[in-house]
């Protein structure tokens, strides 16, 4: 899913105008999703971020939209080291 997110943010974000009314963008969004609940809950919050993503909707949520809070996914360190 990374991989889908940097190919946007390289060759489709480049020859469109800016108009992602959130803040943080759907593509910042996306990443930190992954980054924070891995690739089920993530892609599920990146799937409704996409579909809220208009004008009308970012009014009422004051043009900002964060990732939920939650736990990080962290590595794991080995036991008895």
């Amino acid at each position: 899913m990374y991989r889908a997110v940097r190919h946007y943010r390289l060759t489709v974000s480049p020859t469109r105008p800016a108009c992602c009314p959130y803040t943080p963008t759907c593509s910042t969004y996306a990443v930190r999703a992954l980054h924070r609940y891995g690739a089920l809950r993530g892609g599920r919050l990146i799937l409704a971020r996409l579909l809220r993503c208009r004008p009308g909707a970012a009014r009422r949520r004051g043009f900002r939209d964060p990732v939920p809070p939650g736990p990080q996914r962290t590595a794991r360190s080995r036991p008895g080291i």
